[in-house]
């Protein structure tokens, strides 16, 4: 070979990579000079042990940069080097995930191995298209009778489950993952507690893992973290949709995912608005939520996500903001669980926009009457208990008082049943 082919060869072959140095550190900043990165591009960074840490560029400034670190800065000093990761903010995806639990790069967090190999699958991608979206028409039983009765979903609807803290939304959250008609199941654990994981998967799963994937973030990791274990649950998912299987995706929760971005949006100098949220949180939460739904000539993400709002307060920014985006909401009463009723989903104050779309008529004459039915009691529930209604007065509220046994029965269901779609039909046309 002749040496001007050889020269040519290594002129146009990239095997020095520029690298750049670490100049200042924050505790959630790292300023770097020496290269020309874009917003967007994954930084690596090598310490003088040879420590490889990832972080994401935030900021842009002439002479330099800022980077938001996926993990902690503890162990990096300054004029340690640095460059750009061409591969970008890509994580392996194959079916050897089915059954594990790993964190928001795919690294796996359960023991039982590395996981090699995968298709690359970008974290942030852009949502379906308005057009290409398919028509909401299939239902989509979760086992549990009073959503599929009274609060029907969709094949590619995204609901929001509100609850405050304590109210039970974990139990419910597993009695849907157990009881959902769907092959293949995503959860993303996003900001909870580290205790909560192996709990969740041994109480509220039963340690069954089958065609589930769980993603795990936990409020100790990264903010960059905790906000990009969101988008790569959802890459996954859309992994398994590309195939044309209908997945079932639940994360909890979305407060934390966006508490997360607040943490980012305040250290780069965003404007804080209401609770101290900067604009950008509010804006990251369409960007995810829109990933979910039914695609034509592919297959369906039917998405639940968590929101905890503090203090029972449902004019939190991040829930208002989550009610407008979503198709539907299931809210958690924690009158009802005062009560005895669970799970205590408060029928009167939730909604689903498709359940007209996937129900027949008998079935939804049934869900208005029962829901009629208990507005009634709730309403002249004092006037009952201090015994000032007298019977015969109202027609409509002597069947409710009467049927008031059945209807809180129909409300109950224990952690580790499941009810199957027709049969909760069955019960609820027998009722009213």
């Amino acid at each position: 070979m002749k040496l001007s082919s050889i020269a040519e060869k290594l002129k146009n072959a990239n095997i020095n990579k520029s690298f750049g140095e670490v100049e200042n550190i924050s505790a959630s900043n790292i300023e770097i000079t020496g290269l020309k990165p874009s917003i967007g591009d994954i930084i690596k960074i090598i310490s003088f042990e040879g420590e490889e840490r990832l972080g994401m560029v935030t900021e842009l400034q002439k002479n330099s940069f800022f980077v938001s670190p996926f993990g902690f800065v503890e162990g990096l000093k300054i004029g340690d080097k640095a460059y750009i990761d061409e591969e970008g903010l890509n994580i392996p995806v194959s079916n050897a995930l089915l059954g594990r639990v790993v964190d928001p790069l795919m690294k796996p967090k359960d023991g039982k191995g590395e996981i090699y190999g995968g298709t690359p699958m970008p974290i942030i991608k852009a949502p379906i298209d308005a057009m290409k979206r398919g028509l909401i028409e299939e239902k989509f039983s979760v086992g549990v009778k009073t959503i599929d009765g009274l609060l029907t979903t969709g094949i590619g609807q995204k609901v929001g489950i509100f609850a405050g803290s304590g109210v039970g939304k974990s139990t419910l959250m597993g009695m849907i993952v157990r009881g959902a008609q769907a092959p293949i199941k995503i959860v993303a654990l996003i900001g909870e507690r580290g205790r909560e994981i192996p709990e969740f998967i041994a109480k509220n799963l039963g340690g069954d893992l089958t065609d589930t994937v769980i993603i795990v973030a936990t409020s100790d990791d990264s903010s960059l973290m905790r906000k990009y274990g969101a988008f790569a649950a959802m890459s996954v998912a859309e992994y398994f949709k590309e195939q044309g299987r209908d997945v079932l995706f639940i994360m909890d929760s979305v407060t934390r995912f966006a508490m997360a971005q607040r943490e980012i949006g305040l250290a780069l100098g965003e404007p804080p608005t209401s609770k101290g949220y900067p604009p950008s949180s509010l804006t990251l939460l369409a960007q995810l939520m829109e990933r979910a739904g039914k695609e034509e000539g592919k297959g369906s993400i039917t998405a639940f996500f968590t929101v905890l709002i503090e203090g029972d307060d449902m004019s939190d920014p991040i829930a208002d903001q989550s009610r407008s985006i979503l198709d539907g909401h299931i809210v958690l009463s924690r009158e009802m669980t005062d009560f005895g009723i669970y799970p205590p989903i408060n029928i009167l104050n939730s909604a689903s926009r498709v359940m007209g779309d996937v129900i027949d008529d008998k079935h939804k004459t049934a869900a208005m009457k029962f829901k009629r039915m208990f507005s009634l009691l709730k309403e002249n529930e004092v006037l009952i208990r201090i015994g000032a209604y007298t019977q015969g007065n109202d027609p409509e509220l002597d069947e409710a008082i009467a049927k008031k046994a059945s209807l809180e029965e129909f409300l109950k269901q224990a952690p580790d049943a499941c009810e199957s779609f027709e049969e909760t039909k069955k019960t609820l046309i027998s009722i009213v």
